[in-house]
C-alpha cells in the first residue's frame, strides 16, 4: 500500500506506522504528542482498520494509548473526528488523517465530544483538565513529568549550593516514574471523591463503583452508591 511506504520512509513528521499480522488491512500507527500540550512528549498509539472500499471510505481509528481528551472516550479510545466520519475525501491519506489526529489533541472540540464528562470538565475547569490530561499522558503515554519552574528547587539559596544541597538538586533531575493518583488516573473529580469520603467511605471503593458504574453524574446523591463505610 502506497501509504505505508510512504509514512516508512518519512523520518522527519515522527510519525510510524507497522502491519499488524502482516496485514496491509490491520495496522499500528504510532506518533508523539504535540507541544505546548497537556499531551507533549507522550507516546500514542492508533489502531487502523483499512476497510476494502479505502480511499473511498475512511479508515476505522481508535487510540490504543489510554489519553484524556473530549474527543476520544477514555474508555474505548473511540475519536470523534470529522474526516473518519462524513468529511472524509479520498484524497485524504493515512498520514494525513494521523496529523490530523494530532491536531485534535492541540485544538480540542468540546461542543461535539466523544466523552461529554471530559467535555464538561475542559469548559468548566480547563487547569484542572490539563493537570488530569497530562497526568493521564504521564502514566500512561510515557511523558516525562513536568519539569519543575526555575527556582522550585529546594535548598537553593541566594547564589549559594552547598553539598547537601547539590546531592538534592541532582537528584531532583533524576527522571522518576510518576506516583499513581488512583481518582486522576481514573479521571475523576478529587472533591467530588472527598464527599464520600467525608461521610466515611473508603476512597478506593468509591473510586472503584463511580468508574466501573459509570455514575459520574450522581456524585450528590450519596444512597445511589452501594458503598458501606
Amino acid at each position: 500500500m502506497a501509504d505505508v511506504a510512504d509514512l516508512r520512509e518519512d523520518t522527519t513528521s515522527q510519525i510510524t506506522i507497522e502491519l499488524v499480522d502482516d496485514s496491509f488491512f490491520h495496522l499500528l500507527g504510532t506518533f508523539i504528542g504535540p507541544p505546548d500540550t497537556p499531551y507533549e512528549g507522550g507516546t500514542y498509539e492508533v489502531d487502523i482498520v483499512i476497510p476494502s472500499s479505502y480511499p473511498f471510505s475512511p479508515p476505522k481509528m481508535k487510540f490504543l494509548t489510554k489519553l484524556y481528551h473530549p474527543n476520544v472516550s477514555s474508555a474505548s479510545g473511540a475519536i470523534c473526528l470529522d474526516i473518519l466520519k462524513d468529511a472524509w475525501s479520498p484524497v485524504l491519506t493515512l498520514k494525513s488523517t494521523i496529523i490530523s489526529l494530532q491536531s485534535l489533541l492541540c485544538s480540542p472540540e468540546p461542543n461535539d465530544p466523544q466523552d461529554a464528562e471530559v467535555a464538561k470538565h475542559y469548559m468548566t475547569s480547563r487547569e484542572g483538565f490539563e493537570e488530569t490530561a497530562r497526568y493521564w499522558a504521564e502514566i500512561y503515554a510515557g511523558a516525562p513529568p513536568k519539569q519543575k519552574k526555575e527556582g522550585d528547587v529546594e535548598g537553593a539559596t541566594s547564589g549559594t549550593t552547598t553539598g547537601t544541597d547539590a546531592k538534592k538538586t541532582k537528584a531532583a533531575g533524576k527522571k522518576k516514574a510518576p506516583v499513581v493518583d488512583e481518582v486522576a488516573a481514573a479521571g475523576l473529580n478529587a472533591a467530588h471523591v472527598q464527599q464520600f469520603e467525608m461521610l466515611g467511605f473508603e476512597r478506593k471503593k468509591v473510586v472503584s463503583t463511580i468508574s466501573a458504574s459509570h455514575l459520574l453524574v450522581i456524585y450528590s446523591i450519596p444512597h445511589v452508591l452501594t458503598i458501606k463505610p
